[in-house]
Parts: C-alpha cells; structure tokens; sequence
C-alpha cells in the first residue's frame, strides 16, 4: 500500500509522476539558492567587505566537498529505488541502515580533517593573507556542522528513491529559516561577523538533519530507520561506493574544469570577473530549476529496472526530456529578458563599471544562459545511465565531452580567438555532444536489457 509521500513509478502515468516528483525538488534547489544568496547578503551589509571576502573564499573549497558527498550518495538513491521497486524489503532495510551508518562515519572524519586543516588548505589556495585568518575561522566553523550535511544528503536520497520530495523540501525550508534568523541574531545583533554566518550554517545544517533523520525512524514503510540495527554490510557498503564514487569523481573533475576556464575569464580583468560572477549566480537557477529532472529520471529508471519494468524505461526517458526542456527554455527565456534587471542586483548604482559589467553579463546569458536546456539533456542522460546501474560510463563520456573538450578548446580556439565570446561558445558546444553520447549509450542499454537471454 502506498503512502501519501511515496510516488510509485512503476504503474500508471509516468508524465505527471515525474512532474509531482521534480516540482517539490525545483523549489528545493532555488530556496536553497535563496538562502545562500541571503548568507552573502547579511554578511556583506552587517559585517564588511573583508568578512564578505572571508565567506565568499572558501566557496569553491566547500562546494568541492559537499559535491562529493552528494555523489557518493547518488549510489545510495540508486539503490533503493531499485529495492523499492522491486519490493525487496530485506535490501531495502540493508541499504538504509549500511548508508546511514557510512553517512555519519563519513561526516565525522571528514568533519574533524577539515577543523584541522582549514588553514592549510587556504594558504594552498593563495588566500589573501589579510583575509585568511577571517576565512579559517568560518571554514573550521563550518566543518563542524559537515556531520549533519552528509547525514542530511544520504537521509534524503533515500526519500528520493521512494518518491518522496515533498518533506525534504519541508525540512530545507525550516532550516533555511533557521538559517537567516540566526544570521540576523549573530551577525546583526551580536556582532560575530563571519563566525555568526558559520555558526548559523552549521546549526541550520543540524536542524535539517535531525528532521530527515526523524522523518526515517518514523516512516512505516521498508525504509524505515531503526538506530540500533545501524551497521556496515559489508557487499551493500561496496555496491553503494561502486556507484556513488564515479559521481563524486564526476563532480570533482567539472570542480577542476571550472577552475581553469575561471582562470581563462580572469585574464579578461576585474570586470570581466565580476560580471562572469553575477551572470553565474543568476543562470544558477536554470541549472536549479532543471536538476530536479535529472533525479527523477535516476529515481524512475532504478525503480522500473528494479521491477523489470523494461518497456517503460524509454518512455521514461522520453517524459524527462521533454520536461527538461520546457523547464530550461521556459526559465532562462525569462532569464534573458529581464536579464539586466537581474544582474543589476548584484551591483551597486554608484559602480562607475556598471555598464561594462552589464553589458558583459548579457554576453555570458546569451552564449551560456539561452541554451542551457542542453546541459539539462546532459543531465537527463546522465540519470538515466546511473539510474540502470552503469555509473561510470556517464563518467567518461562526461569527463570526455564536457570537461578535457573545454580544456582543449581553451588551449586551441580560445588561444586563437581569446574573446569571451569565444570561451563561453565552449559551453554550448559541449552540453550538445556529450547528451548525444549519452542517449546513444542508453540505447544500447536498454536494448540489452530487452534481450530475453539477459534478463
């Protein structure tokens, strides 16, 4: 019997499934964007230039780590959807508990390797020396609430694989308030600057947490969480590292891709910079707004091939398509029209570059921003690969088409052409070939997977 959170994705409409499930997970990723954007917004007014600086450094050092766990807990979701869907309730208690318990190893290690090593990293990293004591500060902070994150991210994969969106965005919306009060207490009222921001994130992080992991032990279903069964088994631990690991290392590689191709847009000057930096953060939402499609198309594939529901995956394929590419082209049609208004948001009126800026920015939302939908199919594609079970074949086709191809054109057509122009063409270029190898890939896997004899 199903539960009001639960979706079962392998009878019925499939269209109207995948919209249910994807729309809670789209307000999800932009509320979280949201209340990032709040971070930098309180530290920046309240406490200074210097604390907004200390935050704003250590972003790629945070994003590195919280996309690896993320990864990793791609092959939990994986997992379970395909136990839920297949009804194998004796897998399904095995993968919950095995996650859970690798979940809060993971946190902790990581947690107290990063409190002592906050600094070092940083000074790796060429931080400012007038910045890094503010920004070891907020990092070691930080690292204290990285338990709770990585509980949070397995926890709510594993509603993820039984359909439930609803209540993770539930709980994100709690802590995010959470979040931006406590900013307003410590920062504003208190004073602590970015110890305030840190503080608050980390608790924030907690909060989310202890509700997911509330939300497990009071589930009735095969997922339910019980805290003394918590323990490793030994085959499901492997089969979650076998699918999770290519996806965090997935994340890593496009972590270093990024880092060169700001390298490229750095030589352009300060401009140039800060224009590519609000452009970013606007055309973030697309990407937001779209990923919710990838998860589903993960979550619906491993739940029918987990059933042998072989006939449906296709037009599960087909459903997530579509509805990627009318969120893409919907979202940043908008984003393009009102797109100076929006970039005008993150700079100041009495900016004597503010027109330069603008003008740059409408640059990268043009090459980048309007053809978004196909890094959508890219995602899409690279779902429903992981979601039958093949996790490290989106891996090489996306660090192949994706990241070495825009490597290699910043060292060949970007160094014959160096124009901004010229770079952000790279983006397109590569979201439209490396969807075209996934789909062909996905072909050849479903169609092994129709093969009587292989079943």
């Amino acid at each position: 019997m199903k539960r009001s959170h639960e979706i079962d994705m392998t009878n019925g409409p499939i269209f109207s499934k995948i919209l249910i499930f994807s729309l809670p997970l789209m307000f999800t990723g932009i509320l979280q964007l949201l209340f990032n954007a709040a971070d930098v917004i309180v530290v920046g007014k309240f406490a200074g230039s210097l604390a907004l600086a200390a935050v704003g450094s250590t972003g790629s050092l945070v994003n590195l780590l919280i996309n690896v766990f993320i990864g990793v807990s791609t092959g939990v979701n994986v997992l379970a959807a395909r136990f839920y869907g297949s009804r194998d309730n004796e897998q399904m208690f095995r993968c919950v508990h095995c996650s859970m318990a690798l979940s809060g190893i993971l946190g902790v290690f990581v947690g107290i390797w990063g409190y002592f090593l906050s600094s070092p990293m940083l000074s790796l990293m060429r931080t400012d020396p007038e910045v890094l004591p503010l920004a070891a500060l907020y990092l070691r902070i930080y690292f204290l609430g990285i338990p709770a994150t990585v509980v949070y991210n397995f926890g709510a994969a594993i509603l993820r694989a039984v359909g439930d969106t609803d209540r993770p965005l539930r709980f994100l919306l709690i802590s995010g308030v959470t979040n931006v009060l406590l900013n307003l207490l410590f920062v504003v009222g208190l004073k602590m600057s970015v110890a305030g921001v840190a503080i608050a994130t980390a608790v924030s992080q907690y909060v989310a947490a202890t509700l997911v992991v509330l939300c497990l032990i009071r589930s009735q279903g095969s997922y339910r969480l019980q805290l003394r069964s918590l323990r490793f088994f030994r085959d499901m631990l492997v089969w979650i590292l076998q699918l999770g690991i290519p996806a965090g290392l997935q994340s890593t590689i496009f972590s270093i891709s990024n880092v060169i191709i700001q390298s490229a847009i750095n030589s352009f000057g300060y401009i140039a910079m800060a224009a590519n930096s609000a452009a970013s953060n606007v055309d973030g939402f697309i990407y937001i707004a779209m990923n919710s499609v990838y998860h589903a198309s993960l979550c619906f594939s491993s739940q029918n091939l987990g059933a042998k529901k072989y006939n449906r995956l296709g037009r599960v394929l087909a459903c997530c398509i579509i509805l990627v590419m009318c969120i893409g082209l919907l979202v940043s049609g908008v984003i393009y029209c009102f797109g100076p208004q929006l970039l005008s948001l993150y700079i100041s009126r009495a900016d004597a570059d503010r027109d330069a800026i603008l003008a740059i920015g409408m640059i990268r939302l043009t090459y980048i921003g309007l053809p978004y939908f196909l890094c959508g199919l890219m995602e899409v594609g690279s779902g429903a690969l992981r979601g039958l079970g093949k996790s490290w074949l989106p891996l090489i086709i996306s660090t192949l088409g994706v990241c070495v191809f825009r490597i290699l054109w910043i060292f060949t057509v970007f160094a014959a052409h160096p124009t901004l122009e010229v770079l952000y063409l790279s983006y397109p270029i590569s979201w439209f070939v490396t969807p075209a190898a996934h789909f062909t890939a996905i072909y050849f896997v479903q169609k092994k997977l129709k093969i009587p004899a292989s079943v």
